[in-house]
């Protein structure tokens, strides 16, 4: 772990910055804030409009002085003061005054595990910008393994793999450590560009942006799987004559297009198995993979995974807040450290 869990107690609250959702964590409290990591500004006087799911819900729709802006990428912060205003709007005033009551705030935050000093630094400086006096980084894969329930302080081998928007992120740990791990730059995002892009090529039709991913759950029961119906109807925008029109969509056509990106999940997951010991491999082998994250929900991924590798597949029971329940526990002490005892002599 990047801090010891001594550290992570003394924290009063704990932010998971990801790329298509923010949540915060008061410690006390629970889970305060679960919204799209979205704002919307106006360019002429700089005001900050709305945030959360209401400005997710402009996105595409405003006229040409409103701005809807994402300040995090990929896990990472890229506009620190857009990061700040839009947190402060997204925790309020309430929480806000209960924080700063605290003589010396503390904050944990998660960090993507290939994260770079600068990044860290952006961070970091978020949550200063927000009155943390001390912030203390964690990996995102130990807090999603610690909060999906994997015992990651036993010499034992665990597998998870985080399913973000723009990344997912695998890694094997054992000994409360990560052994293993590796970043592949395909995540929901990517399904949602390769499914606008086929429709695009195939049937020259513009697909709204709201409307990808509730369409990947439409397309069939099963997503990637080959059951389900044959054809589903879309509307859009023509390309070429910039009309409303609606096709019928062959939807295996469209598994395939899902299924093209992530192909290099299985290629990073094979990489991380080939640099990690054999005897945690082994363990592996029952033990399997546990998916958290947003897009472990994706229909059709967990069986995909399991027929490539031959490993169980698990999709944690609430995948999509794992990291940010991980840190809360951490920060309630539900967490035991692990001891090891010396050997008598």
């Amino acid at each position: 772990m990047t801090v010891s869990l001594e550290q992570m107690r003394r924290c009063h609250f704990a932010v998971d910055l990801g790329a298509a959702r923010t949540r915060v964590y008061v410690k006390g409290a629970g889970l305060v804030v679960d919204q799209p990591s979205v704002a919307a500004v106006n360019t002429k006087t700089g005001a900050l409009i709305a945030v959360g799911e209401f400005a997710e819900k402009m996105t595409g729709r405003t006229p040409h002085y409103i701005r809807v802006v994402r300040p995090v990428s990929g896990g990472t912060v890229v506009d620190i003061e857009m990061a700040q205003r839009m947190l402060r709007h997204l925790i309020g005033d309430k929480v806000r005054r209960t924080l700063r009551r605290k003589p010396f705030l503390r904050a944990a935050a998660c960090t993507p595990h290939d994260a770079d000093p600068l990044a860290q630094r952006a961070t970091i400086e978020t949550l200063v910008g927000l009155g943390a006096r001390r912030v203390e980084l964690v990996d995102t894969l130990v807090a999603a393994a610690v909060g999906c329930g994997l015992p990651v302080e036993r010499p034992e081998a665990t597998m998870v793999m985080v399913c973000g928007a723009a990344a997912t992120q695998l890694a094997v740990l054992s000994l409360g450590s990560i052994v293993t791990a590796q970043r592949i730059p395909v995540g929901g995002e990517a399904v949602d560009h390769a499914i606008v892009q086929h429709l695009r090529h195939q049937h020259e039709l513009m697909l709204p942006s709201q409307s990808v991913r509730p369409l990947q759950l439409a397309l069939s029961g099963n997503g990637l799987t080959a059951h389900g119906p044959e054809s589903t109807e879309i509307h859009g925008r023509d390309v070429a004559t910039g009309l409303a029109r609606s096709v019928q969509v062959d939807t295996a056509a469209v598994r395939d297009a899902i299924q093209t990106p992530l192909t290099a999940v299985l290629d990073g997951i094979g990489k991380v198995l080939r640099d990690c010991p054999p005897d945690l491999v082994a363990d592996l082998a029952d033990r399997g993979i546990m998916m958290v994250g947003g897009s472990a929900l994706l229909p059709g991924f967990d069986q995909m995974l399991r027929r490539a590798t031959g490993m169980p597949v698990h999709i944690a029971e609430r995948p999509d807040v794992c990291a940010v329940q991980g840190l809360g526990y951490m920060l309630e002490g539900k967490i035991e450290p692990m001891v090891l005892d010396p050997l008598a002599t």
